[in-house]
């Protein structure tokens, strides 16, 4: 059956979200775990990035929190308490730091300003989130963030809390120790001041203790005892647990100002308010903030609170302001998360799919979760040995991790482990074809099963795909649905049906319209003159991808040369192994490889272009791309090869150039300890001779 539309999948997401949101903020009783709920927030994100005709200003992505438990009386604040947006490595640090900088440039600020005060980073403490209002030094009024805008009145129950000063001293007091960074001055006419109210991990345990004792739930963390606490209608109840003030910020103030965060936090201190300037440090780089961000990862456990990350601000205030928000958070700080190498979820069904090969690849359908920054839905199960190793089942709860950072994969059951009663029946990979129901057999020596069928449409359908797509022949606007689709109306059989559509075909396509058909036409035109690599990646012969089809391509120097040649003289090719060898004189020597190859070059006449001589900017060099950049990658890896350069298939000490986009992952790191030069989009743009994508 198919999924849900974006529309549906939209409001879904908000109604769960929201529900969440009010387990979470308003019940203190989540439901899921916090890199579950991520993995719904990112998601709603991104669908409403991409169909902007449904914005609603009331989603949950641009609000905060939840609405305030009606027991009690509500607050209403003329400065918002925004959320902050989140980054689940270092690499997105990175990019904050860049991000902030092609701000300032683009606004005329010269980056030095930002270097003179830079970034203040701070422990992130998992808490409940407050506001405490003062007026001509004495507490007025506490409050929880709410939704931001409107917060609980919780001023009873924050009075008993030890660490909350009620009267602010007008006087230095005489002799007391003060840490580095205290200022002294006298309060403000107004004040509202903002922080985390938390529990302790040592009272938090013996809280459930008691509890246990006498019968009553336990608290699940010490965040939720800490929220339920604050939350009581009784305040003595509040005053008989043992919580504490951590703060971060102002709000609201009048009388008083301070050029930048760090000065903010030193009259905080002043003040008789708890900073912590242990877990609070000034970074006048952004290299400064990745060694406190590694610095606190590594002792975070030994910490005597929870915390969830690392949160980086931008120092100087002028900057702050010149910088701005977003409607939910500010863009001049974020949330620096320790995203976890694995995560905890469930498997709702497990699927298979068909490759070109005919190979049948096992697919867990997870309830999403994000891991290392990305929000994983689908993990790989590989074969059926792997499967009965690790006895995964459909319900079962699993860790998946991202092999190598990229691959999603399940790397235990819990499930089983924990020899859970009850649970679903042994998986088996199915005795036939999901799709044209031929026998599947288990290749000898392998541990893959296979489509037997030789007319398989799902192998047609994968192999058309992988023909079209953008670094093969590359026919712009040709996604699955519409090869698909024609495959299933009989249209095309073998890629050299592709270049007998005409624009009245295509035009009377379900979904399709004129103007696709024109634009589709005019693509599949583009696409009759390949370079040789392109089209020997564009025939999907096994073990041979993007970067061993330009070796082949290039050694040999044209098709011919490349169908006459023997395994022998395959294996002299440098980089080309006795697998590789084999596979691409099998697929030449076949009579199915002979007959595609030969409909394209007669019947479609494709018109097949040398490689371009390695002359040029990038005359022998080697790129390697990461990460997501504005300029298709595709088209960033076209740029190389016309100026005579090389595109790196993996990292190596061969590769020359990596150039890093968003989320660059893993392989920023390596290069960076292998010494490679690393280069940002617009200086690899720059390289090429161009300034734009």
């Amino acid at each position: 059956m198919p999924g849900p539309s974006p529309k549906e999948r939209i409001y879904e997401l908000r109604r769960l979200i929201r529900y969440h949101n009010d387990r979470y903020y308003r019940e203190d009783a989540p439901l899921i775990s916090d890199a579950e709920y991520d993995a719904l927030f990112l998601e709603l994100q991104e669908l409403e990035e991409a169909h902007t005709d449904l914005f609603d200003p009331e989603s949950p992505t641009r609000r905060v929190g939840a609405a305030p438990v009606e027991a009690f009386g509500t607050v209403e604040r003329s400065v918002p308490m925004l959320s902050l947006q989140n980054a689940f490595a270092e690499e997105d640090l990175i990019e904050f730091d860049a991000r902030v900088r092609r701000f300032l440039r683009g606004r005329g600020a010269p980056e030095s300003s930002l270097s003179a005060t830079g970034y203040v980073a701070e422990v992130k403490i998992d808490g409940l989130a407050v506001e405490l209002s003062y007026e001509e030094g004495n507490y007025l009024r506490g409050t929880t963030r709410g939704d931001g805008i409107r917060g609980e009145d919780v001023t009873a129950n924050i009075r008993t809390i030890q660490d909350v000063p009620l009267a602010i001293p007008r006087k230095r007091p005489v002799d007391a120790p003060s840490p580095p960074g205290t200022l002294f001055i006298d309060p403000p006419r107004v004040l509202d001041v903002r922080g985390e109210i938390y529990m302790e991990k040592r009272e938090f345990l013996e809280l459930n203790r008691g509890r246990e004792r006498k019968g009553e739930p336990s608290f699940a963390n010490p965040r939720n005892a800490a929220a339920g606490s604050v939350r009581q209608l009784d305040p003595r109840v509040t005053a008989s647990r043992r919580l504490r003030l951590w703060v971060y910020g102002t709000g609201r103030f009048e009388g008083v100002s301070f050029s930048d965060h760090w000065e903010e936090l030193g009259l905080l201190s002043g003040w008789g308010f708890p900073v912590d300037w242990k877990w609070s440090r000034r970074c006048r780089t952004i290299d400064e903030v990745l060694e406190f961000y590694r610095e606190v990862e590594g002792r975070k456990d030994s910490l005597p609170f929870e915390i969830d990350g690392v949160v980086v601000k931008v120092n100087d205030r002028g900057l702050q302001k010149e910088i701005g928000e977003i409607s939910r958070s500010p863009r001049w700080a974020i949330a620096a998360k320790y995203s976890p190498d694995t995560a905890e979820t469930t498997v709702e069904d497990i699927v298979v799919g068909v490759g070109r090969t005919g190979t049948i690849t096992p697919v867990a359908i997870l309830s999403p979760v994000v891991v290392r920054g990305v929000t994983v839905r689908r993990a790989t199960l590989h074969n059926q040995d792997l499967i009965d190793g690790k006895d995964i089942r459909v319900g079962d709860r699993v860790l998946v991790q991202r092999a190598g950072e990229v691959i999603p994969e399940v790397v235990e059951s819990l499930s089983a482990g924990r020899k859970e009663p009850g649970r679903g029946k042994p998986y088996r990979i199915p005795d036939s074809c999901p799709i044209c129901s031929s026998p599947v057999e288990r290749v000898p020596g392998e541990a893959a099963h296979r489509c037997t069928g030789n007319g398989c449409v799902g192998k047609r359908k994968e192999s058309l795909r992988h023909f079209v797509s953008k670094g093969a022949m590359d026919i712009d606007g040709m996604g699955y649905r519409i090869v698909s689709a024609l495959v299933d109306e009989g249209l095309v059989t073998e890629p050299a049906d592709l270049y007998g559509l005409d624009r009245r075909t295509l035009a009377g396509m379900e979904r399709l319209g004129e103007k696709s058909a024109d634009n589709l036409v005019r693509a599949i035109e583009n696409s009759r003159s390949p370079t040789l690599s392109r089209f020997l990646y564009a025939l999907g012969i096994p073990h041979v991808g993007e970067h061993l089809s330009e070796v082949l391509a290039r050694h040999f120097g044209s098709l011919e040369a490349l169908r006459k040649a023997t395994p022998g003289e395959l294996s002299e090719v440098h980089e080309v192994g006795p697998e590789v060898a084999r596979s691409a004189f099998e697929y030449f020597s076949s009579a199915e490889g002979k007959r595609t190859v030969d409909h394209l070059i007669d019947r479609a006449k494709i018109t097949i272009r040398p490689e371009p001589p390695r002359e040029g900017r990038m005359a022998g060099k080697t790129f390697l791309f990461t990460g997501t950049l504005r300029t298709p990658r595709a088209k960033a890896q076209e740029m190389v090869r016309k100026q005579g350069g090389i595109v790196a298939a993996g990292l190596s000490r061969k590769v020359d150039f990596l150039v890093a986009g968003d989320k660059a992952g893993s392989k920023l790191a390596k290069a960076l300890e292998a010494g490679i030069q690393v280069l940002t989009e617009q200086e690899f743009l720059g390289m090429a001779g161009t300034e734009e994508p």
